[in-house]
């Protein structure tokens, strides 16, 4: 879940993080801020500027016009229905921060740039020198003196690097505090008077820490934060429902699509690669879905169960990677008690079961009993896509 732009600074502010004087104003609010003034649409999207979402005035009236401008203009498929209005900073420098979760390492990583306000990725292409990174403990956090010492190697020196320390250790506290898996502030300036800004920031939060953060929780659930982009349907929502069912494993995260083969699909990237795989053999996938983490048979019950409800769909593939943390047997049963209650022919339903690894004998009994196609380890995840097309054309 991304946190719009003066949902992030609240969260800064409160953490002690500058950010500029500014509020939030939805259509038809009478704008009680004194101009000069940069307005700046309200989108989940980066990029703003470049695409006319950031104006400046320097009058009440410009501001005004700005304002209905940026309401009734989309901005990267995006309309905002808030337009934050801040103070405007006069600056001396720009440098970016962001602490993420560097999924290699299996760590927090914090990230340094003396060269602010520009696409990170780029940098660190043309001009890795200008980039420094430091992994840390999320047990340890990362303390200003972690800080001090990742701004040094970026030759910042002096009353500067004591204070990005100090901010740096703050925006820690705030990824590892709220869940999130992205904390950034690009650009955060140095104003001609001396002072830090974040001028920017996105905090994205993850979605399945959303149950323990109260604070944040409640946002996803705004209607009408902005408009466009892609909606969660039904179908998606009934999902997340079913996964928020049990804290067991994971089973529900599904995105819709119009096709007629139901798929059950996980094990790290092998939901992507399985996903894809259908696809380039011709299959039509009513859905993308992730499992793993050894759901609960209930949870695998329900999902097979809600899949199957969507019209059209007459059959499933059941495909992960070699599994060692999830049961092959607690999915094997889910899904042909899914397919059991809802009046339906485990054989006939499922195109292909490729689910290999522990307790990989006891499920393939289970499959066996019910006449359930399956195979092991020794089929690839593309052979099995292949095979479960092949079954879900057949009539």
């Amino acid at each position: 879940m991304r946190l719009l732009e003066h949902e992030a600074k609240q969260i800064l502010k409160k953490r002690g993080i500058p950010v500029p004087e500014g509020k939030a104003f939805a259509a038809g609010q009478e704008l009680t801020f004194s101009p000069p003034a940069v307005l700046k649409a309200q989108i989940p999207m980066g990029g703003r500027g470049k695409a006319g979402g950031i104006l400046t005035a320097q009058t009440t009236q410009e501001m005004q016009k700005h304002f209905e401008h940026l309401l009734a203009t989309p901005i990267r498929d995006y309309t905002a229905t808030k337009i934050l209005i801040e103070q405007p900073i006069v600056l001396r420098q720009e440098f970016y921060l962001a602490i993420t979760y560097d999924t290699a390492a299996k760590l927090p990583v914090a990230i340094f740039s003396p060269q602010g306000g520009v696409d990170i990725e780029a940098l660190a292409k043309e001009d890795p020198g200008a980039v420094v990174q430091m992994h840390f403990s999320p047990l340890r956090r990362f303390p200003s003196f972690m800080g001090r010492e990742l701004v040094a190697r970026a030759g910042v020196t002096g009353k500067l690097l004591i204070q990005l320390g100090r901010l740096f250790a703050r925006l820690a506290d705030v990824f590892l505090d709220y869940d999130a898996t992205l904390a950034e502030i690009n650009p955060l300036g140095l104003s001609t008077d001396g002072r830090l800004v974040a001028l920017d920031c996105h905090l994205d939060v993850d979605d399945d820490a959303l149950p323990r953060q109260p604070e944040v929780a409640p946002i996803e659930k705004e209607q009408g934060r902005f408009s466009g982009g892609r909606e969660v349907s039904d179908f998606e929502r009934r999902a997340q429902e079913i996964d928020s069912m049990d804290h067991r494993g994971v089973a529900g995260r599904v995105i819709e699509f119009p096709g007629n083969l139901g798929l059950i699909i996980g094990g790290g990237g092998a939901s992507l690669t399985a996903f894809d795989a259908v696809r380039q053999h011709g299959g039509q996938p009513a859905n993308y879905c992730e499992i793993g983490g050894n759901p609960s048979v209930f949870k695998v019950t329900e999902l097979t169960k809600h899949i199957l409800s969507k019209p059209g769909v007459k059959k499933i593939a059941v495909i992960m990677n070699v599994v060692s943390n999830t049961r092959v047997d607690l999915v094997a049963r889910g899904v042909i008690k899914g397919i059991l209650e809802s009046g339906l022919d485990p054989a006939r339903t499922v195109a292909v079961f490729r689910v290999p690894g522990a307790w990989e004998q006891e499920g393939f009994r289970l499959l066996d009993k019910y006449g359930v196609p399956y195979c092991d380890r020794t089929v690839s995840i593309d052979q099995a896509a292949g095979r479960a097309v092949s079954s879900a054309s057949v009539n």
